[in-house]
């Protein structure tokens, strides 16, 4: 599995717009074993952004995805910036299958 843990900042005032667009490009992508946008508790501008797919190029793959394309094109103007993001190697949890190597 590859997961990816990533935080973005909104525009001021423009986080929920941008929920809004990151979540419509959600749906349908091949290979994607989670995907959670969430509020950050502390940073009224901040989102995170948790992914786990089955390898790299399922990732790689969703970026091509019309739908994926659109929403990111749409969500640009609302964000202020990204952090660094972290690359993890997930080995499974609630929804997700074990894995032990």
């Amino acid at each position: 599995m590859y997961g990816l843990i990533g935080k973005m900042t909104s525009q001021p005032g423009q986080r929920d717009a941008l929920l809004g667009l990151l979540l419509q490009g959600t749906r349908d992508m091949p290979g994607c074993l989670s995907y959670i946008i969430a509020r950050d508790s502390r940073d009224e501008d901040a989102v995170w952004i948790t992914e786990v797919w089955e390898d790299e190029a399922s990732h790689h793959d969703s970026l091509q995805l019309p739908s994926v394309r659109d929403a990111i094109a749409k969500a640009m103007p609302f964000i202020a910036g990204f952090e660094p993001g972290v690359v993890t190697n997930p080995v499974g949890g609630v929804g997700l299958p074990s894995r032990t190597d």
